[in-house]
């Protein structure tokens, strides 16, 4: 049977993460960094069990997402101070170097650390994500998110009851995957009745929508990464 242990962190301006460790501590770890206003639940657990066959595998919830510290509104904090988080993770778990794996949010977050943290890094896996601000050699002619992302995201925060929000997410996932890959709505319903459970409430505040972004318009320093990098994209 896979060793699964959960445990709390305590990181900076009095915000408390939950943290989950998959797999045999003696493997390299693997640090799974979720996007904006979503739980580490959101990581299947079907990848996580298949990922913890060779590594320890660690998921979490970001500030003012499933059981961590919800409090933006008393004690607000910028974007950055979440990839802070991350290496606060490793820092409680007694790990000096992981694999880094971000999805959207979290992708931003992984090439904050690429910068910032280099030596704590095995690797790094960026994928649907964005490059960082500041950049240059075309990255201004790179497409921007699908129209109809941006108009369901002005709904953030909306209040709605359990079956209009789980309908609203299914919603969401349908935009993100495209239209060229099969979707599967059953499949995108049970996780978020897993990451409410997981919660306990369907209620989504939109804290790193209102978070500040500054300080990271430093897309131009990534051509001085030399950790192995791995970026994936989609047809879509």
């Amino acid at each position: 049977m896979t060793r699964v242990r959960e445990t709390y962190v305590d990181v900076a301006d009095g915000y408390r993460l939950w943290v989950e460790t998959t797999g045999d501590p003696a493997r390299p770890a693997l640090l799974l960094v979720m996007g904006a206003n979503s739980s580490g639940l959101g990581w299947p657990d079907e990848l996580v069990e298949r990922l913890a066959q060779q590594h320890l595998v660690i998921r979490y919830d970001h500030r003012d997402t499933g059981r961590s510290t919800h409090a933006f509104h008393d004690r607000p904090y910028p974007i950055r101070a979440l990839a802070d988080d991350a290496m606060a993770v490793l820092d409680a778990l007694r790990i000096a170097r992981a694999h880094i794996v971000g999805m959207s949010m979290g992708g931003t977050l992984v090439q904050l650390l690429l910068l910032d943290h280099p030596d704590r890094l095995l690797s790094a896996t960026v994928f649907g994500s964005a490059l960082i601000g500041g950049a240059e050699n075309g990255a201004e002619e790179l497409p921007g998110p699908d129209p109809r992302l941006l108009e369901l995201w002005q709904e953030l925060g909306q209040e709605r009851d359990e079956e209009a929000e789980l309908e609203w997410r299914i919603r969401h996932w349908r935009i993100l995957n495209g239209d060229v890959l099969p979707f599967d709505p059953e499949e995108f319903a049970a996780l978020e009745r897993r990451i409410a459970a997981h919660s306990g409430t369907w209620h989504s505040p939109p804290a790193h929508a209102l978070a500040d972004q500054s300080g990271m318009e430093r897309g131009a320093e990534l051509a001085k990464v030399s950790v192995p990098t791995l970026v994936i994209d989609a047809p879509e």
